[in-house]
């Protein structure tokens, strides 16, 4: 049998002589299945600068990043105004989290933060249900206590191997419930209080119950960070470097030829926030100025910030609010 389709200068189509209507399905593929997809098809290192709030997340998008890491130490110290100790809970994470991720649906999928899951098994639950409908792609959960730190500060402790079991256990049954992508990163922090053993310990236990990517938090030297990826092979491992902090400068370069698959550097931009903006404001004390380069005005934030989006959205949908210029 032969079926002859026309189709018109008007987009229209003919079957057999039969005027169709076209129809087009859109499907939008969501962040988590495409940093899935990333680490699944790919072997390149995927680099994700830490970001810590919709500025510094615009900024490293305007760059070119292919993924983002939301910093809890960033979401802490920009929300809170606090230390790295714990205070963050789910609603501050949780909603800065969703803020990133919904910048651009359509950009780089944000991995974030999730501390310890904020509670016992139906908290964790409730964590990841919540950072699911946020449109988070991945998150790491970790085994230190419920009064925990940031993980290059000294003092760490840890709960018992099954309780942190229970915790990605009771991430991974709920991501399989919502039939999500979301990808689950085990963390663990035992280094300090345990040795490199048991991390390795844990972090096999926890990739034997379905954790997709292993994070082993502190590393103290090169070869030890090589030498868990070469202990953990084929499981993806991913690799926290926070310069000045307790591991020693690995670049992406060595990072990618250890072996990592993902690469976050929480303090990328939160550190030279607090720089720049503290001799800024410095100058402005002692000088009376701020001294903002030359044509770096309020317009260039803006567009930072999806200005030019906005006066298209206004325009096309007939609005005059943007006639006049801006």
């Amino acid at each position: 049998m032969t079926i002859t389709t026309t189709v018109e200068k008007d987009g229209y189509y003919e079957v057999d002589g039969t005027p169709q209507k076209p129809t087009m399905y859109l499907h939008v593929i969501p962040a988590a299945s495409r940093l899935r997809g990333i680490i699944k098809d790919t072997k390149d290192l995927i680099v994700c600068p830490g970001v810590y709030d919709g500025l510094s997340a615009r900024i490293a998008m305007e760059v070119g990043f292919e993924c983002l890491y939301m910093t809890g130490a960033g979401t802490t110290a920009s929300r809170l105004g606090m230390a790295d100790l714990g205070l963050a809970q789910l609603h501050d994470m949780k909603t800065n989290a969703e803020m990133i991720a919904n910048l651009d649906p359509f950009g780089p999928p944000l991995i974030a933060d999730m501390d310890t899951g904020y509670g016992g098994p139906l908290m964790v639950s409730k964590s990841i249900q919540q950072y699911i409908q946020a449109g988070v792609a991945g998150f790491h959960i970790e085994d230190q206590i419920q009064n925990k730190r940031c993980g290059h500060l000294q003092g760490k402790k840890v709960v018992g191997q099954e309780e942190y079991l229970t915790r990605i256990r009771a991430a991974k049954l709920t991501k399989d419930r919502l039939h999500s992508d979301i990808v689950l990163i085990a963390r663990t922090d035992a280094l300090q209080q345990h040795g490199y053993e048991e991390c390795i310990r844990r972090l096999k236990a926890a990739r034997e119950i379905g954790a997709d990517v292993g994070l082993l938090e502190g590393f103290t030297s090169k070869d030890q960070a090589r030498q868990a990826v070469q202990d953990l092979a084929p499981w993806p491992l991913l690799l926290n470097m926070v310069e000045n902090g307790a591991t020693p400068l690995i670049t992406t370069k060595e990072a990618e030829e250890m072996g990592f698959r993902i690469m976050i550097f929480s303090f990328a931009t939160i550190t030279p926030a607090y720089q720049g903006i503290k001799t800024t404001l410095q100058r402005l004390k002692n000088e009376g100025i701020v001294g903002t380069p030359e044509g770096l005005g309020p317009r260039t934030i803006f567009e930072v910030c999806g200005l030019v989006d906005a006066m298209k959205v206004d325009a096309e949908s007939g609005g005059d609010g943007f006639v006049d210029g801006v």
